[in-house]
């Protein structure tokens, strides 16, 4: 609280790491990333890896990997993952701590969230799996290059929930995800594209 007992919220900067969440801030124009919100899969020093949630295409997952199309989440959709790779499939997955080992094809990154390998037989990876979405592409950055672009102010980093991951309502997520943050962040979850509508 402050001397007239308003209280003040600091906004705590978190660091990415596998697991956490990109949220552009509203001053990021670049087409690729407007208002998207990214999952991070990897992060070191080396470079980042991760996938837009937020962009669902008009594309059906049975048109293209048609023996997956029934483990996927909904919308049934192929994901716009980011602008690398757009011609490559990627898979996040839930699979549940289990005694023993993850199934094959199923590499674990954070909690019960991992990537799947789409060459793997449905019939050993489909049982083992809850939940399941399919990006066309992804997003990277090179050694230093999303720190840069943190210093700039172009992301916000906070941590993701699996429900964020897999949402029926991807469009409305950038503001979902910034609304539940505290002080500024919840704010900012207000502001127009066009800030001359303000």
């Amino acid at each position: 609280m402050n001397d007239e007992g308003t209280e003040r919220f600091t906004l705590v900067p978190q660091e990415p790491a596998a697991g956490r969440l990109l949220v552009a801030s509203p001053t990021l124009l670049d087409p690729n990333f407007i208002r998207t919100v990214v999952l991070l899969l990897d992060h070191d020093e080396e470079g980042t890896l991760g996938v837009v949630l937020n962009r669902p295409t008009t594309v059906p997952v049975a048109s293209v990997l048609p023996g997956w199309a029934d483990t996927v989440d909904e919308p049934p959709v192929l994901f716009d993952g980011g602008p690398v790779s757009g011609d490559s499939a990627l898979a996040v997955a839930c699979v549940p701590e289990a005694d023993g080992e993850d199934p094959v094809g199923f590499r674990r990154l954070f909690g019960p969230t991992g990537m799947v390998d789409l060459d793997t037989p449905l019939e050993v990876l489909a049982p083992a799996m809850t939940r399941m979405r399919i990006f066309a592409g992804y997003a990277g950055w090179g050694g230093g290059q999303l720190d840069a672009e943190l210093e700039e102010g172009s992301w916000y980093v906070v941590r993701a929930e699996t429900a964020d991951i897999f949402s029926a309502l991807p469009d409305d997520l950038w503001r979902q995800v910034l609304r539940r943050q505290r002080g500024p962040l919840a704010w900012v979850a207000t502001m127009p594209i066009d800030p001359r509508h303000n």
